[in-house]
């Protein structure tokens, strides 16, 4: 019984840590571009939109479709950048245990 007692407090250990991770993923910015720095967007680890920034020289009423695809593209670029730096904490919190494939956390 001595085994579940510690593993009951390594449990206990590892909810506080995850409770911590996920106040941090909130605080945590991720910036993604695309079109080399031209679209940049600022979002939280979490997936919440901080900032757009978006040079002048892109706002063409002709090419809308193009700054539309960029900003798409630094989304992508930012959520990518947010599930590295997620996957990267989490396998601090876990001590590198590793997790089944497709297991997902309440994020």
């Amino acid at each position: 019984m001595k085994n579940l007692g510690q593993m009951m407090k390594q449990a206990q250990q590892m909810q506080s840590k995850m409770a911590d991770m996920q106040a941090a993923l909130e605080q945590t910015e991720v910036t993604g571009q695309a079109g080399g720095g031209m679209v940049s967007i600022v979002m939280t680890a979490k997936g919440e939109p901080k900032r757009v920034k978006i040079d002048p020289s892109l706002v063409n009423p002709a090419e809308v479709e193009v700054l539309e695809d960029l900003i798409s593209a630094a989304m992508r670029d930012a959520r990518s950048k947010a599930d590295a730096y997620i996957a990267e904490e989490m396998g601090k919190v876990t001590g590198g245990l590793p997790l089944p494939p497709g297991f997902k956390l309440p994020f």
